[in-house]
């Protein structure tokens, strides 16, 4: 038993590519089978009416293909006198169960790094990057039906880029550097570069690193803020949920759907909070300057949206300069601000060289936020194929605009008040 439970954990020892193809191919067994169960439950208690089971195994690829970003065509939306005269498309991504290829990606790649020496770690994700579009173009081929379809060159491109993120990360994480990952000695480079090149890059990366840690922080923001919004209207929440009457089975399916669709929430509370807003739909704008909410379908999560004036609205505005303060803060601790080093030196007036110097990282750390918004913006917008709710999330453009202002005041505000909290260790040694 310890044996198998060893082969287990390491894997088998066989060639690196046919490795990586075995190591990606449980990745996609599990995670289908924790797609399938929750299906399989609402199956049995009778709740996909006459479909075979041979369809809700479709579903399942085609829920499989959505949380890898496969836009997935719905058929048959049209009037009853002809339904097959419309039809839709679902693109929006539920973000949370788009962690579950990730995370057996990851797994995947430290196990395929574990296998391999470093010239060789190329041929286990080659293997596994190739069976895992294999496996995408079957999977888009095998679920199309009656009820929806998919572009097959889709379903095979598309989960690579998920596929590549969590085999990269996971062997980076078990190689320790990306030295060891690649062969490749970047402490060795660095050294031989000129000391002015070393001085940009190391000033540029870490405007960057600021830029990432505001927008995380907004984002860690609106999560505890949508945290706190749940709690106070669980009552209406709780009210929906018992309007519906979906049974046992249908309300853990239910809080599956919405837990599926909390990352997404977080970034349209975060566009929310910024002042860009969000879309739910065709009539429904919400933001903290106006809020227009037109008919919804019953699902509890929406009954926490905020309806009519609310006093004071405009203060949540604030929250991502408290964001862009805690950037401004990490980059002075930093201590590579090198810009001001080189303004400091053309300019005799120091007042001047550390407002220039500040205005500009202001500047660039705010965009590099916004240029993150729009990332989280597109992954968590998308449409439902039906109805209203054709275009949900946020204002794309409005809120990485938002954030550029608000993360690039807040990083000034943190780089220049942190110095009257933080000691040096040269004067006070």
């Amino acid at each position: 038993m310890k044996a198998v439970m060893l082969r287990l954990r390491n894997g088998w020892p066989m060639p690196l590519a046919l490795q990586g193809v075995f190591e990606i191919l449980q990745s996609v067994v599990f995670c289908l089978a924790l797609i399938m169960l929750p299906l399989v439950a609402v199956y049995f208690s009778g709740g996909f009416l006459e479909d075979s089971f041979n369809v809700i195994l479709q579903f399942a690829g085609f829920v499989w293909l959505l949380i890898h970003g496969v836009p997935i065509e719905v058929l048959n939306l049209g009037p009853e006198a002809d339904p097959g005269s419309v039809s839709g498309w679902i693109t929006l991504i539920p973000l949370g169960l788009s962690l579950l290829p990730f995370a057996f990606s990851l797994r995947a790649g430290r196990r395929i790094a574990r296998a391999s020496y470093t010239d060789q770690l190329w041929q286990g994700l080659l293997g596994a990057f190739i069976a895992y579009g294999a496996i995408g173009a079957a999977v888009g081929s095998l679920s199309s039906n009656s009820y929806g379809r998919v572009n097959v060159f889709a379903a095979t491109f598309i989960p690579l880029i998920i596929a590549a993120v969590g085999l990269i990360i996971g062997a980076r994480r078990e190689a320790g550097s990306w030295a060891r990952l690649f062969g490749v000695d970047m402490a060795a480079y660095i050294q031989r570069i000129s000391p002015h090149r070393r001085w940009a890059g190391s000033y540029v990366w870490h405007v960057v690193v600021a830029g990432f840690l505001g927008y995380v922080a907004a984002v860690g923001i609106s999560g505890l803020l949508l945290t706190v919004n749940l709690a106070l209207h669980w009552t209406e929440v709780a009210n929906v949920y018992q309007e519906l009457r979906p049974g046992p089975i249908g309300s853990a399916a239910l809080t599956l759907v919405q837990l599926s669709l909390i990352p997404n929430s977080v970034f349209w509370v975060l566009s929310w909070i910024s002042g860009g807003g969000f879309i739910l739909g065709t009539g429904s704008t919400l933001s903290t300057l106006e809020t227009t909410v037109g008919p919804l379908p019953s699902i509890p999560m929406l009954a926490s949206l905020p309806t009519g004036e609310m006093a004071h609205q405009w203060l949540f505005l604030l929250l991502p300069v408290v964001a862009g303060i805690m950037a401004g803060w990490y980059f002075l601790r930093g201590g590579e601000n090198h810009l001001e080093d080189w303004f400091a030196r053309r300019i005799p007036f120091n007042m001047l060289s550390l407002g220039l110097s500040t205005a500009c990282l202001s500047l660039f750390t705010g965009i590099v936020a916004g240029a993150l918004s729009l990332i989280g913006s597109w992954l968590s917008s998308g449409s439902l194929a039906i109805g209203r709710l054709v275009d949900i999330g946020p204002n794309m453009w409005l809120t990485a605009g938002a954030l550029v202002l608000q993360v690039g005041v807040g990083t000034a505000i943190g780089y220049l008040i942190a110095p009257l909290f933080e000691t040096d260790p040269v004067l006070e040694g």
